[in-house]
């Protein structure tokens, strides 16, 4: 099974990989169903969805009615203003069947206008203290993308205490290195305040770039067995940090073995060699590709 690691002081004891439910957002019931067992039997015990990730929270319903005790749930909501996060997170707990959450999180907040307006008065972070208070939700966390994403991600840690950030970890994305500092700066943030740090775009190897084939996500992912080993086992060599899969479903299977072979981390010189044979990229270049 999957090594497990306090997730933050949140008291969980989540294991290292969770369950990116984005996978779900354009699938049948009986898909949903079936990747969920999956993700079951390898023993992950956390959920990250969100209100915009298609159907995945309707997707999500009937796994929880049976198992709602065995996850910690999470979802996002990406409105700006008290009243529209608190309708949002109130539709997200209808959607999803259930009385509670365990992480509401703000959703990819990085523009400096947005997050005044979100973390200001009247903004959606109102909204999520006062869905904790209700106990709609236990925790509260901040996500994000771009080049800019550790930094505010500091910055919004100075303005509250967030349980939980997520943004982009990978090789490509700290071989960039304002990008790498940023990170290794909000890194020890987190380990002295105990918040968790989730990872997404682990087995991501570059913007789609005309290729023809099915896209399950918006940016195309790695597909070589032994590529996709060493992205994970590059971000989970890293103590403390958690990998959240990838929204492309084919690929589940294959990182949950990568998370579970127990293998040590391959050297730069292998991944730096999986780069150029993969013509991987970072999805982000400050100046260039900052946004989705």
């Amino acid at each position: 099974m999957i090594q497990k690691l306090p997730f933050g002081r949140t008291g969980h004891q989540s294991t290292r990989t969770i369950f990116g439910a984005a996978a779900l957002g354009r699938v049948s019931q009986e898909k949903a169903d079936a990747l969920l067992e999956t993700a079951m039997s390898y023993g992950l015990n956390q959920i990250d969805t969100a209100a915009s990730y298609g159907d995945s929270e309707l997707r999500l319903a009937p796994f929880l009615k049976r198992n709602r005790d065995r996850v910690f749930l999470a979802s996002k909501t990406g409105d700006r203003t008290y009243e529209g996060a608190l309708a949002s997170i109130r539709r997200s707990l209808e959607r999803l069947g259930v009385e509670q959450l365990d992480l509401i999180q703000l959703h990819n907040l990085v523009d400096p206008d947005e997050w005044n307006t979100a973390l200001g008065s009247g903004g959606a972070l109102e909204a999520a203290i006062e869905a904790r208070e209700r106990g709609l939700v236990r925790f509260i966390g901040v996500t994000g993308h771009g080049t800019r994403v550790a930094e505010m991600h500091l910055k919004s840690l100075d303005r509250f205490p967030f349980d939980s950030v997520l943004l982009p970890y990978n090789f490509t994305m700290m071989s960039q290195p304002d990008y790498a500092a940023d990170f290794e700066a909000l890194s020890s943030a987190c380990q002295e305040r105990g918040v968790a740090i989730q990872t997404i775009k682990s087995i991501a190897r570059r913007r789609w770039q005309g290729e023809d084939g099915p896209r399950y996500s918006w940016y195309e992912p790695l597909r070589d067995p032994e590529a996709i080993k060493r992205g994970v086992g590059y971000v989970l060599a890293r103590p403390s940090v958690f990998l959240n899969t990838s929204s492309d479903a084919t690929l589940l299977r294959q990182t949950l073995d990568a998370a579970n072979s127990g293998q040590p981390p391959s050297s730069a010189d292998a991944l730096q060699r999986d780069v150029a044979q993969h013509q991987m990229e970072p999805l982000f270049v400050r100046g260039v590709s900052d946004t989705i």
